[in-house]
């Protein structure tokens, strides 16, 4: 089995994790996508951050239940950390393929990660475009330091088989739904 993991807070899930979700699956050739509901960013401030449930709940109802399948698992598994999650994965599920999906927003910020080099080396994953992030991403420390297991985008559909390192970049039309933005049009009382 091949699954994509698309990890997040998810403060609220939008129609932009869907874009993403789908389109990882086509182009991936996965067959799930799961969405990984942080129980905790330790990158995000807890201020203004909706509860697991909150945010469980607005990630189901974007998923079908099938092919994407949102989960608090993270929180099951008692990570917060990604490394230690998908570890935890690999040993829990050791006949699944994953792929980490990312936003290009991500792969800028990656170098901040816990143990970043370690997820980059020992896991393969794919990068979707964002609006504005796409050029600072592939020019980041991040790209750069992991340009020789780049693959070219037409490898996608084999990534899940490869051997990490392996990453690519997937062009592709991109979705302008933001959570922050959403927040913001909501006001504080959708925290």
């Amino acid at each position: 089995m091949r699954i994509g993991l698309l990890g997040g807070s998810f403060n609220p899930a939008h129609d932009g994790h869907r874009h993403i979700a789908r389109l990882a699956l086509l182009r991936l050739q996965l067959d799930q996508v799961w969405l990984l509901v942080s129980p905790g960013n330790p990158l995000k401030p807890a201020k203004g951050m909706a509860t697991l449930a909150a945010r469980l709940a607005s990630a189901q109802r974007i998923a079908d239940g099938r092919r994407i399948v949102a989960t608090g698992i993270e929180a099951a598994l008692g990570t917060r950390y990604t490394a230690d999650t998908l570890d935890k994965l690999r040993r829990r599920f050791p006949r699944v393929r994953f792929v980490w999906l990312m936003g290009a927003d991500n792969l800028e910020q990656l170098p901040r990660w816990k143990r970043w080099r370690r997820i980059a080396h020992a896991n393969a994953f794919a990068v979707l475009p964002r609006p504005t992030y796409n050029h600072r991403a592939l020019a980041g420390q991040a790209a750069r330091r992991l340009r020789a297991s780049r693959r070219a985008a037409h490898v996608a559909p084999a990534l899940a088989a490869l051997a990490a390192p392996c990453w690519v970049f997937l062009p592709a039309a991109q979705h302008t739904a933001s959570a922050t933005a959403i927040r913001a049009a909501l006001g504080p009382a959708s925290t």
